[in-house]
């Protein structure tokens, strides 16, 4: 069960919102589109979806593409959240269950377990209007997995939560992949994508700019990050061969260089002068990784 994209475009007008994405996300597996907003990932998800037409090129799951017939192993979380204010969290949620095929005891059932899994279960006859934001979005998560899809597709989930709720929200998203099903979320936190995701897509203007595996992009990216903290003066690195770049921070510098001979003549040329507390190579992030592919920080 793979979900395919090839060669997918939309256009709104003259307006290019996606533009010739072609790429695949294999069964089980948790893919992340990051892309500041107006990058093209919601065009994306709801093309996948079926919402929007492309303007070319075809998406395809397990070889079909996706529609009506397809919903009851389809779960989306969309961006903009929509449930029914004024209707209690256990009528809306039984009622779009079932409308993807679970009977109403089941519904209920798996309704219970989620709410007890996110420390809520006095919500079941709580009009939604009643929760706080975070807690909507709690509601509006379990919305899209009370059915066990195969494939859910979560457009910012984290957005809005605190840390708790975050955490919370992230544990339930992995163990739903390890039991099989596959996961593509878009996040504007690199962190989230980094920590969750094997492979990832950076949108820039409707087009990928950086697509691959997480390991694949960082070792292709060459450069690294050197941390040194020390008792004494660091200053001098802006000119140095083979530094990219100079953060100055309270404790010392963090450096990005083109590669690890730098940091052995770094470090060669900064023993003895005094107490080196810290002196760690890093591989290069996300966020050094999209200001270079972009030019633009991400936030």
């Amino acid at each position: 069960m793979v979900l395919k994209i090839e060669n997918v475009s939309k256009r709104f007008g003259s307006f290019t919102a996606v533009n010739d994405l072609s790429i695949t996300i294999p069964e089980k597996e948790m893919f992340g589109f990051l892309g500041a907003n107006g990058a093209g990932k919601t065009t994306t998800f709801r093309m996948i979806l079926g919402l929007l037409d492309a303007s070319k090129g075809k998406i395809t799951w397990d070889g079909k593409p996706i529609d009506y017939s397809t919903s009851s192993v389809i779960g989306y979380l969309p961006e903009e959240r929509g449930l029914y204010p004024k209707l209690k969290v256990r009528d809306q949620l039984v009622y779009l269950a079932r409308l993807r095929g679970m009977n109403k005891q089941d519904a209920l059932a798996e309704l219970k377990i989620w709410l007890e899994r996110f420390k809520v279960p006095e919500y079941l006859d709580k009009r939604v209007e009643e929760l706080s934001k975070g807690n909507q979005q709690k509601i509006q998560f379990i919305a899209a997995v009370l059915h066990k899809p195969k494939l859910l597709i979560l457009d910012e989930p984290f957005s809005g939560l605190d840390p708790v709720n975050v955490e919370l929200l992230k544990s339930a998203v992995i163990e739903l992949k390890e039991q099989g099903t596959t996961i593509v979320f878009s996040s504007h936190r690199m962190e989230h994508v980094e920590e969750m995701c094997e492979n990832l897509c950076i949108m820039h203007h409707g087009s990928p700019v950086v697509h691959g595996s997480l390991k694949d992009i960082k070792r292709s990216f060459g450069k690294k990050n050197l941390v040194i903290h020390a008792d004494f003066d660091l200053s001098g690195f802006d000119n140095y061969p083979g530094v990219t770049k100079v953060k100055r921070t309270p404790e010392g510098v963090h450096l990005q260089i083109e590669g690890e001979y730098v940091a052995e003549r770094i470090l060669k040329d900064i023993v003895g002068k005094g107490f080196i507390r810290r002196f760690v190579l890093e591989e290069p992030s996300l966020n050094d990784i999209f200001i270079e592919k972009v030019g633009a920080s991400y936030e």
